[in-house]
């Protein structure tokens, strides 16, 4: 349900990084894959509300919902032949009928509580695939930009991410709002397995994608009693990575001296972040950043600082 920075509380960590194969013609692989689909809805006042959608396997996106019209635009172009084309006209037509019931529900409530306009209402449905072949689905639901509320597949109950009485209306409402729970069952508990192998077979080339790092070492002098050793890795894929500060060979254990920044995005859909060590100048010891990573195989990338 979620588009957008604003929606980056509700996503769930990545899952480890994949390895695909297939053996007899049949795809089997070793990780955990997710599937989601974001979802968020402007209410501008009580008679205009505008939805985007997006759905993505992994970071990898699939498609989105044409805000205008609410039907689906892939964007790789082995998403639409996984499905049958009826199996989409039934995902579309769900889709078409849950937002027509959702603004209404959500409109409706925002009046009854007397909540002002406008607001951003934003839902997340999905579920993991794990190696055994099993799946768990996962649905949850924002406002303005902040954790809501999250649906218990296990008893099909709401449950409160912020005890309000705002909250408490909604999750009421949406224990009786059988639509959104019909359509969690049927995309995710009853297709997941079998719709996200047909996805993973044969988006297998984007999924196994490789690029490898490149790290960059710098310093600098903030004051003259301390060096900011700074490693700068880009351009790498998949997202799972290892990177850190060695100290006469022995790597740098966490800590204040430490500071790692969250892995960001690059615009090619591959990824940056950089590590920096503080230390004294001339101290005496060697400092060399190590990068391992999938597309390195079994080895690093050993940079070393140079005075």
């Amino acid at each position: 349900c979620q588009h957008h920075a604003a929606s980056l509380l509700l996503l769930p960590p990545p899952p480890s990084c994949p390895t695909l194969t297939s053996p007899g013609g049949l795809l089997s692989h070793v990780g955990t894959f997710t599937i989601r689909l974001l979802q968020t809805s402007t209410f501008q006042n009580t008679s205009f509300v505008e939805t985007e959608g997006l759905g993505l396997l992994e970071d990898i996106e699939l498609g989105s919902l044409d805000k205008h019209t609410w039907t689906i635009r892939f964007y790789q172009p082995w998403v639409r032949p996984s499905l049958p084309r009826s199996d989409w006209d039934t995902i579309e037509n769900m889709i078409k009928i849950y937002l027509q019931q959702f603004s209404h529900l959500i409109n409706e409530g925002a009046m009854q509580k007397d909540v002002p306009y406008p607001f951003v209402a934003q839902c997340m449905v999905g579920c993991e695939l794990y190696p055994n072949r099993t799946a768990q689905s996962f649905a949850y639901v924002g406002y303005n930009g902040q954790d809501f509320l999250s649906f218990n597949m296990d008893n099909a109950t709401w449950v409160l991410s912020q005890d309000t009485s705002l909250s408490r209306y909604v999750q009421a409402i949406l224990q009786n709002y059988t639509a959104f729970s019909e359509l969690v069952e049927v995309l995710f508990n009853d297709t997941c397995v079998d719709d996200m192998e047909l996805l993973l077979r044969n988006g297998k080339a984007a999924l196994e994608r490789q690029e490898l790092p490149v790290a960059t070492v710098f310093a600098r002098t903030p004051r003259p009693d301390q060096l900011l050793l700074i490693c700068h890795v880009t351009g790498f894929y998949p997202r799972p990575i290892s990177v850190a500060w060695l100290q006469d060979g022995q790597e740098v254990p966490p800590g204040p001296a430490l500071n790692t920044s969250a892995i960001l995005p690059n615009a090619d859909l591959t990824y940056q972040l950089r590590i920096t060590l503080a230390v004294a100048p001339h101290d005496g010891h060697s400092y060399a950043c190590r990068v391992r990573h999938r597309s390195l195989g079994t080895g690093s990338l050993l940079i070393p600082w140079g005075r």
